[in-house]
């Protein structure tokens, strides 16, 4: 599977945070399905130690936003499922650009799915490779 454009980016603010990236993509199966979630890691800093996340990162590049939050939203309830049944320690967040969250992601419709979804938001800022906020 083909990484999103600002995988690296989104790996490397995560580092910035001390993420140790533990899987690079995260790959887990439940009932013959298989998942490829973009990134897992661990966190080593001593406040919060053993915290564990998976991480789907997301562009939100494409001619269409309504298209591209389609398919974040169906992988991450997907996902979320997935880790629910293999690892239930393990916390997802969609991560997108900040750019795409101070605009796309403020409409009402959106901020109304990602509540009643539940869907973790990771956001980052690529050019800086920085992580700005954890809702």
């Amino acid at each position: 599977m083909a990484k999103d454009r600002f995988h690296n980016a989104v790996r490397t603010a995560l580092e910035k945070e001390n993420w140790v990236i533990t899987a690079d993509p995260y790959q887990l199966s439940v009932g013959e399905v298989d998942f490829e979630i973009d990134l897992a890691a661990e966190l080593i800093a001593a406040e919060r130690a053993g915290e564990k996340i998976a991480v789907e990162i997301k562009s939100f590049i494409s001619r269409s936003l309504v298209s591209d939050f389609h398919t974040a939203l169906g992988q991450c309830i997907n996902y979320q499922f997935a880790l629910n049944e293999v690892d239930g320690q393990r916390n997802l967040y969609l991560a997108i650009p900040e750019t795409i969250y101070q605009s796309f992601f403020q409409r009402r419709f959106v901020r109304s799915v990602i509540d009643k979804t539940q869907i973790n938001l990771l956001i980052y800022e690529q050019t800086q490779e920085v992580i700005r906020q954890w809702l």
